[in-house]
Order: C-alpha cells, then sequence, then structure tokens
C-alpha cells in the first residue's frame, strides 16, 4: 500500500470517493498522487445482501487504496437528517467489511452539500440530455465530494472529515441503534461548508 501515513498528515496514494444513495452508490476514484478525482463506477445499492459494500472493498484491495472518502449529505444549515444518517450506516459498514478483510484503510466521513445537484448542473453544461444524468450522476457527485477532500487535505496538510471505525466486538450485538461513539470517531476537521447536497 502506498504510504498510507504520510508525514503531511493524512495518507497518500489512491482513494475513493463514495455518494450513498437509497436506490444506487457512485464511486470515484484519484490517482496515485490525490490530485484528481475521477468518476469510476455507479453500483445498485443491496442493503439486505450488502453486495455493493463487497464491491468496493475489493476495489480497495485491487487498486491498493489508502482511504475511501464517505458524502455526508447535511441540510444547508449544517442539519444532519435521515439521508446523514445512511450515509453514517453505510461507511460503518465499509469499515466493518475493512475489518473483516484486515485492511488498514480509512474510512472518513466528508461533508457534501449540494454535491448532486453540482453534478447535474456540470452534466447539463457538459451537453448531456437531462434522460442520460441518472447513469453517471452518482459517479459524478462521488468525483465530486472526493476532489473537495483531496482540495482541502493539501490546503490544510491535514487530513478532514470524521474517522468512522468498526464496532468494537465487545458492543452488544442485540443493539440494534448505532451509537456513534463507537463506530464514528470525533471529527479530525470538519469545516468544509459549501461543497455537498441539499436534502
Amino acid at each position: 500500500m502506498t504510504n498510507p501515513t504520510a508525514a503531511v498528515g493524512f495518507p497518500q496514494g489512491v482513494k475513493l470517493g463514495i455518494d450513498v444513495g437509497t436506490v444506487r452508490v457512485g464511486v470515484a476514484i484519484c490517482d496515485r498522487d490525490s490530485i484528481l478525482a475521477t468518476p469510476y463506477k455507479t453500483l445498485d445499492r443491496n442493503p439486505k445482501k450488502n453486495s455493493d459494500i463487497r464491491v468496493i472493498a475489493n476495489l480497495v484491495q485491487e487498486l491498493d487504496a489508502v482511504q475511501v472518502i464517505v458524502g455526508l449529505p447535511r441540510t444547508m444549515k449544517g442539519e444532519e437528517h435521515a439521508s446523514a444518517r445512511m450515509a453514517m450506516d453505510y461507511a460503518g459498514l465499509l469499515a466493518e467489511e475493512f475489518a473483516a478483510r484486515a485492511l488498514a484503510v480509512p474510512v472518513n466521513l466528508v461533508d457534501e452539500r449540494l454535491s448532486s445537484v453540482t453534478a447535474h448542473r456540470n452534466l447539463h453544461e457538459a451537453g448531456m440530455s437531462s434522460r442520460d444524468h441518472r447513469k453517471v450522476v452518482d459517479q459524478v457527485a462521488a468525483a465530486g465530494i472526493l476532489q473537495h477532500a483531496l482540495d482541502m487535505q493539501k490546503a490544510r496538510g491535514a487530513d478532514v472529515g470524521r474517522r468512522v471505525t468498526a464496532p468494537s466486538p465487545s458492543v452488544d450485538p442485540r443493539i440494534n441503534e448505532v451509537d456513534e461513539s463507537v463506530r464514528v470517531a470525533p471529527e479530525v476537521t470538519d469545516r468544509s461548508s459549501d461543497n455537498g447536497r441539499q436534502q
């Protein structure tokens, strides 16, 4: 894996960006120099079998990725509602899958207000018809989320967002509601404000 604990204070290498939806999940990747995020693929969300979670974990292994950035949709007032909880739960599932595979790859939640709106606008400006947006908008939104995180990491010289960890084995499995103190670590530096999706 490419120097996951770089001296600059954040992972260096290939990273994945994830845009979580109820029906589809957009995936983006960046180059090994962590400069440019590129739309990669759109997965069908499978909440029963979580096959999309496994696909992402396979990608992490195949691409030797050093970090996964999951978009955290907040309202324009910075509030977190159902869509934010869905993103947090999804990030937790990724962290669990990585832990099960002994993958030391951090999963960070990063503010993504208006990312889908921006993705639709960019596709429209590129000349793509609204009817064709659905095929790629999720992965374009994921690229926007990842690019925003990359730019913030470089500007601050530190990691950004909220680190997500897999639940401790000591957590009571009968508890359905996820305790954020177990699954979601305190924010590293989550001061992003204007690159995400309004809910």
